[in-house]
């Protein structure tokens, strides 16, 4: 629930929480394991039962300003009690967020105009009042919220809110399990040591997005849809430092946005893009690694989720698309070719359904959600911290990309082994990946390079996935001569690697 901050008006402030989905579920045993941890142990915990309504217009103005608005109820052992809440733009990613709050208590489950009129952004959504006429209920959120008071040596004082319920939308619904912890007075590194000490009982996972905009988008049937890259707008006068955590959090968001729909959902694109998001983020570090205020922590404990994440995708890659591209040319119309494919498919299915359970397994330990929040952490320290040069944004983007280019064209021209193909590719996806973030710092010609770069890794790919299903082929047992033909599709596949163009 939000909360008034000292020295604004009332029903006026900003709030500042982490939110943390919990892979493990809302069980009885993570009570327990909640209730056990010190901070928490010291406090009486207070259970509410939340009802909340969302409203915005038929086409979603108020959303696409960055805004939500709800009436809520709340049933305790005091009562009924009605709260009106506008909340505008959250500027944090993955698990810190910082929005503008106004709450104030209303006698019903009615919106009432005035107390909106009265908190500055409204008067800058609806003007005229076009909004509030047009408004109407979207989605509902029901959870038992169990809260925690906290008191932390410094003075900072934190409300640690465990949430177990329901959204619903237009007929269908979505588990809510998750963490709040909302700073109620002090500095918002206590939020980062409290959520440490919490990561350390119970499975964690940073998680970017609110109710509201898990109701919107479940609204739409689109919650668990696979998150793709969407690189802020850099200000073209911004220095560089300036615009590395903006960057950063935009990819680490991506990735962890993806893992949050992997532990309910099957999507093969949810690894994929979970893993394009790390490696946007890992690509996105070489580069800024020179200008980084607050060196980025130790991620060597995500190893094991990473290699996971690899192992499904190889798996996922090998189901949906290599084999089904083959089938018709080993099969060509023999009937025990067929059969000796269709097992093949279904061993290849069964494998990757066991390895999706690994990953689940993977986000469920402890040290993944503790190396996460590590990396939550960082994120928030680095967008705090002054700058300690001010480079030009446009001049070090140009640069940087020009000198990754380079290093491409020459690894290119040196590649005659595996080894030297591997590096050019992984050179490829970086160049590609940089050129994307950093789009409208570059000049015209960088466009040809990221095609280039797209059509070499694209064509590297095609032909590893293919050596790739054969090796897991052979791992699974498939007949020799399955195993015989995917290896000479790759042979047929590979080639001399490409002279330089010139591009």
């Amino acid at each position: 629930m939000g909360r008034v901050r000292s020295g604004a008006a009332p029903g006026q402030g900003s709030e500042i929480e982490i939110k943390l989905a919990l892979p493990s579920g809302c069980s009885d045993r993570l009570r327990r394991q909640l209730a056990a941890v010190p901070a928490l142990a010291r406090q009486a915990p207070v259970r509410q039962q939340v009802h909340n309504l969302y409203y915005d217009t038929p086409d979603q103005a108020l959303r696409r300003q960055r805004a939500a608005l709800r009436i809520r109820r709340v049933d305790g052992e005091g009562g009924s009690q009605w709260l009106q809440t506008l909340k505008t733009a959250d500027k944090g990613l993955s698990a810190l967020s910082q929005r503008g709050e106004w709450e104030v208590p209303v006698g019903g489950p009615a919106l009432h105009h005035q107390a909106l009129c009265e908190a500055p952004p409204w008067r800058r959504l609806d003007p005229d009042g076009a909004v509030f006429a047009a408004l109407e209920p979207c989605f509902s959120t029901d959870f038992e919220r169990t809260r925690w008071t906290v008191r932390l040596r410094g003075g900072a004082a934190i409300e640690v809110a465990l949430d177990v319920g329901v959204i619903a939308a237009d007929g269908r619904t979505a588990p809510v399990c998750e963490l709040e912890l909302e700073l109620l007075s002090g500095a918002p590194e206590a939020l980062f040591r409290l959520a440490g000490q919490i990561a350390r009982r119970v499975a964690v996972l940073p998680l970017s997005a609110s109710k509201a905009q898990r109701g919107f988008t479940l609204a739409q049937g689109r919650l668990d849809a696979p998150q793709r890259a969407q690189p802020p707008v850099p200000p073209r006068r911004a220095s560089a430092q300036a615009l590395a955590g903006p960057l950063l959090a935009e990819m680490f968001d991506q990735f962890t946005a993806n893992l949050h729909s992997l532990l309910a959902a099957d999507h093969a694109a949810l690894v994929h893009q979970a893993r394009v998001g790390w490696r946007r983020f890992r690509s996105a570090l070489r580069l800024l690694r020179p200008v980084l205020a607050v060196p980025p922590p130790d991620g060597s404990a995500l190893q094991p989720l990473l290699d996971r994440l690899g192992a499904l995708r190889d798996l996922d890659v090998a189901s949906t698309q290599t084999l089904p591209t083959l089938r018709s040319a080993y099969v060509a119309g023999d009937a025990a070719r067929a059969a000796a494919w269709g097992a093949l498919e279904q061993s290849f299915q069964a494998a990757a359904a066991l390895q999706r359970k690994a990953v689940r397994l993977a986000l469920q330990e402890p040290l993944t959600g503790q190396a996460l929040l590590g990396m939550a952490q960082w994120l928030a320290a680095l967008e705090a911290a002054p700058p300690a040069k001010n480079i030009p944004a446009r001049r070090w983007a140009r640069a940087r990309v020009a000198q990754l280019r380079k290093r491409w064209r020459t690894a290119r021209r040196g590649a005659v082994d595996a080894a030297g193909q591997h590096q050019v590719r992984l050179l490829a996806k970086r160049l590609r990946y940089n050129i994307e973030a950093l789009r409208p710092l570059l000049p015209q010609r960088a466009g040809r390079w990221h095609e280039r770069a797209r059509q070499q890794q694209t064509e590297a790919g095609e032909l590893r996935d293919t050596m790739q299903a054969g090796v897991l082929a052979t791992g699974l047992g498939a007949p020799l001569e399955v195993v015989a033909f995917l290896r000479g599709v790759a042979v047929g596949l590979a080639r001399p690697g490409a002279q330089d163009d010139g591009v």
